[in-house]
């Protein structure tokens, strides 16, 4: 235990120290003083929150002493006594001031001690950081960033990895506007920060970026198709496309339907969707019947989303599978085959649509003779054959609509008759259960 006395000594000579320094012209001749500072940091606890303050106000005028007194200020971030971690942190900013050099440095200080476990402490780190992003953003969110790590460079802490996301997602992504300056430099730069990041973040992670990408101006409504298709190519490239599909791969489906529909809206903007398209056309519509119903009809209803605007290359390309899985769920007269209606339904959406953009395809696929005035229409040639299997069902689908219609009228009719004649609120809840 510190004896009083020595104690007192100890906060005097700090004083002391601080007040020459304070009135020295030329800071950089007290050198003993600040050595003075440095040695009493490791004394008593008061002496050591003093220092805590000193350490970092004089910092710039002692190059000399900077390692010292990084690393004595370390020591005091790390101390059992709460007070003198909570001043340690506050002072890391300060460090920085005049020495810009030494921002990412204590960035990746600060980021270790975004664990802290009293909220205090935590409370202080946080705007400690918040301090150095708004001295210098782009340092400071590079020297974050490292942290979430990228294929190359991967984290070396997962622990510490998500708290450095939580803190990106939670206290920099909301005043982006007022941070991100100048706006179109400083967005192209966080861009290029996550995108690296990217490379390896779970299903959560990639939406959150996503969403973030989505509300920089640099990818707002007035921005060039180009910026679309950069969007586009970053989810291109978390969907995996280049890699071996495996119908059984779960994950692999999920992240392709997820990716997917986190496209259609820069597609529906103008930028093209020709690379998920082709892969969907080549690999997944051929099995699609062997999908989970839940993840099939997914699939289904981000192709009929799709569709509209699709290309005349890519509705030409894949408006052979859409017909083939049309025939597939389009079941012939009383042929026993499975029906589903919104399979249906999303199909000839799909087809409505992709037809609409190449007519002189038709023909050959359902036997609709459709005039361009093009070789393609192959109007010579004798397709009544798959136009008679291909009215014949769809006319067994208006059927089974036109039933399907008739049943759920009759139920409604029932239903609210027996609910006009309940009496009581058992009587009702008992009818629409």
């Amino acid at each position: 235990m510190t004896d009083p006395s020595d104690e007192a000594k100890n906060i005097e000579k700090l004083y002391e120290f601080g007040e020459r320094l304070n009135e020295s012209k030329d800071k950089s001749q007290n050198v003993a003083d600040y050595q003075g500072i440095i040695d009493a940091a490791k004394t008593s606890i008061k002496a050591k929150q003093l220092a805590a303050q000193l350490i970092p106000r004089f910092f710039k005028f002692f190059p000399d002493l900077s390692e010292s007194a990084i690393y004595t200020h370390i020591d005091l971030i790390e101390e059992e006594e709460l007070g003198v971690r909570v001043q340690a942190i506050r002072g890391l900013p300060l460090f920085c001031k005049d020495t810009p050099e030494q921002i990412a440095k204590i960035v990746d200080i600060l980021v270790q001690l975004l664990a802290a476990e009293e909220f205090v402490e935590r409370d202080a780190v946080h705007k400690a950081l918040m301090s150095l992003l708004r001295q210098d953003v782009k340092v400071s969110l590079t020297a974050l960033f490292k942290h979430i790590g990228s294929v190359d460079e991967p984290s070396t802490d997962e622990f510490i990895r998500e708290k450095v996301l939580t803190f990106i997602r939670e206290k920099v992504f909301p005043i982006k506007s007022e941070l991100l300056k100048p706006q179109e430099e400083m967005e192209r730069h966080i861009t290029d920060l996550i995108k690296k990041s990217l490379e390896d973040v779970t299903g959560a992670e990639f939406r959150m970026f996503m969403d973030f990408l989505k509300s920089l101006s640099i990818f707002g409504e007035k921005a060039p198709p180009e910026r679309m298709k950069e969007l586009i190519g970053i989810i291109e490239g978390q969907a995996d496309l280049d890699a071996q599909f495996n119908v059984s791969d779960a994950d692999h489906i999920d992240r392709l339907i997820s990716c997917l529909f986190m496209a259609l809206p820069f597609v529906v903007r103008g930028a093209s969707s020709s690379k998920f398209l082709n892969y969907l056309n080549k690999h997944i519509l051929p099995v699609s019947d062997k999908l989970p119903d839940e993840r099939r009809l997914d699939l289904l209803k981000a192709l009929a989303e799709v569709s509209p605007y699709t290309t005349p290359q890519d509705s030409r390309q894949i408006l052979p599978s859409v017909v083939q899985l049309l025939k597939k769920n389009m079941p012939r007269r009383k042929t026993g085959e499975e029906f589903n209606f919104t399979y249906v339904e999303c199909l000839l959406y799909t087809f409505h649509h992709l037809s609409h953009k190449v007519p002189n395809a038709t023909n050959s696929l359902c036997g609709y003779k459709i005039v361009t005035g093009q070789p393609s229409d192959r109007l010579g040639e004798d397709f009544s054959e798959q136009y008679k299997e291909f009215t014949e069902r769809l006319s067994y689908v208006e059927e089974l609509t036109r039933a399907t219609m008739k049943k759920l009228t009759q139920g409604m009719a029932e239903k609210n008759k027996a609910m006009a004649a309940a009496k009581s609120d058992e009587a009702k809840d008992s009818i629409v259960s």
